[in-house]
C-alpha cells in the first residue's frame, strides 16, 4: 500500500516539475499545489511536493487561496476514535 501511494506522488512531483521552466516557480505550478492543497492540505503537499511548507503558505496568502484548518474528514474520523475510546475504558480496557 505504502509503495502505490509513494509510486502516486512520484507521479505527481514530476507533474508539477515538469510544469516549470527550470528557474523559479511557474504560475502553472503554484496552480497545481493549490489544487493539490485543496485536496490534501498543506502539510501533505509540502511532503508530496517536497518544497518549504511556508513557502506554500506564503503562495496561499498571496493568491488569497483559503486553506481548511484540518482536512474535512479529520473531524468525523477523531469523533469514531474518542466513541471508541470510550468503548474499551467502560469494558476495563486502556
Amino acid at each position: 500500500m505504502r509503495l502505490m501511494y509513494k509510486e502516486i506522488y512520484e507521479e505527481k512531483r514530476e507533474l508539477f516539475e515538469s510544469l516549470g521552466n527550470g528557474g523559479q516557480y511557474a504560475e502553472s505550478q503554484k496552480h497545481y499545489a493549490f489544487e493539490l492543497i485543496s485536496e490534501y492540505g498543506v502539510r501533505a503537499t509540502a511532503r508530496i511536493l517536497q518544497i518549504p511548507r511556508r513557502t506554500l503558505q506564503r503562495w496561499c496568502r498571496k493568491n488569497g487561496v483559503y486553506v481548511r484548518r484540518c482536512p474535512s474528514w479529520v473531524r468525523p474520523w477523531a469523533e469514531r476514535r474518542r466513541k471508541k475510546r470510550q468503548f474499551w475504558q467502560y469494558r476495563g480496557y486502556g
